[in-house]
């Protein structure tokens, strides 16, 4: 299971999660493109090695283990698992804001 990140981070995009992921899970960091553009950060559930490093780190507490997501936000594993897997036009077209451009 992986993290996620929620709605919380919605327009706050706080990096302090990027700045202490072992693996380099959470992107876009403010250096890689399309940063500005994106509307909240994501955790890459095939690369996130389940350590909850950036949990503690989320000022808006934005980050769950996939497992304890709150319900009304579920969709936020589909979202964060799709910033990944889709084109940023896919993306774009699927829900609404910034695909992955990296």
């Amino acid at each position: 299971m992986a993290y996620v990140i929620t709605e919380a981070c919605i327009g706050t995009k706080d990096t302090a999660c990027v700045d202490v992921c072992p693996v380099e899970a959470i992107h876009p960091s403010k250096e890689e493109p399309g940063y500005d553009e994106v509307e909240q950060l994501y955790i890459d559930p095939d690369a996130c090695i389940d350590c909850g490093a950036c949990v503690p780190e989320c000022p808006v507490e934005a980050i769950y283990a996939e497992e304890d997501v709150p319900e009304d936000m579920v969709k936020f594993v589909e979202k964060n698992a799709d910033w990944y897997a889709l084109s940023p036009e896919e993306f774009e077209a699927k829900w609404g804001s910034k695909g992955n451009t990296l």
